[in-house]
């Protein structure tokens, strides 16, 4: 049985954009569940309250999006105890390695070369589009393992926005969650106490000037436009959603009918 969590989202000291998405209405007049689907931030830097919080909400799987490179740069997920951990890399550690650095260390001259006149809106755009194409084997896996067993479950990834943000608009388009409520909880990341803390390197005066964080703005925001571009891609590809889930995801509709028993109430 899973745990009823509070109404209240909870103050998680070293976890970042927590929330469980029950609540969520679907296109059949129902709701998703509270207590099934969590998502957040990575958990590397949960604090020992923060933990017990978690271990509380009787988790089966954890879900983390991450790469190798991430969780070089934060750390593991804190152990819960009973709680099965799957990562599933949703981004190449190679991929855009020496464009991170440079938002890491760069100076205002580069990050402009980079980042300016819509060039950081457009690289995001292009990833959300290039999870849809590319990432199916992975979306499949977490959508059978959802039907199997492995709810309750919490998705995340670094910040919880993009790859947790996408893997989290699949599952609740697979379930019948209307579409304006699956971008309603995805911007949802965009509230000041779930935002990603950006990091980094250098004078600080200089590494967080207004100009500079304007430019790194688009990679850290939760835009309406990225997610529009995943949904996009889907129709592009695919004709629609359901063609997408069977053909691209390979979920049978018995399997998908299972997933929608134990999300949906």
């Amino acid at each position: 049985m899973t745990q009823q969590v509070p109404s209240t989202e909870p103050e998680l000291a070293g976890v970042r954009n927590f929330r469980d998405v029950g609540g969520l209405p679907t296109v059949d007049g129902r709701r998703l569940r509270h207590g099934v689907l969590f998502r957040s931030g990575h958990l590397a830097h949960a604090t020992d309250e923060d933990t017990a919080f978690l271990a509380s909400l009787g988790l089966h799987t954890v879900f983390d999006f991450r790469n190798a490179a991430d969780q070089r740069l934060e750390g593991p997920d804190v152990a819960l105890p009973g709680v099965r951990n799957v990562n599933l890399p949703l981004s190449d550690p190679a991929d855009g390695a020496e464009f991170w650095t440079m938002v890491r260390d760069g100076n205002l001259d580069q990050l402009r070369s980079v980042l300016d006149d819509g060039k950081a809106a457009g690289r995001m755009v292009a990833s959300y589009r290039a999870m849809v194409r590319e990432r199916t084997a992975e979306h499949s896996r977490v959508l059978h393992a959802l039907a199997e067993d492995s709810v309750p479950a919490l998705m995340h990834c670094a910040a919880g926005k993009d790859r947790a943000g996408l893997s989290v608009a699949v599952t609740l388009l697979a379930v019948g969650v209307e579409r304006e409520a699956v971008l309603d909880d995805y911007l949802k990341s965009n509230a000041t106490h779930r935002r990603y803390r950006v990091h980094r390197n250098g004078d600080s005066a200089s590494a967080y000037s207004p100009e500079v964080m304007e430019l790194l703005s688009p990679l850290f925001d939760a835009r309406a436009e990225y997610l529009s571009a995943a949904f996009e891609t889907v129709e592009e590809t695919w004709g629609d959603v359901d063609t997408y889930l069977e053909k691209g995801l390979r979920l049978a509709p018995r399997t998908r009918e299972r997933l929608r028993e134990r999300m949906v109430e």
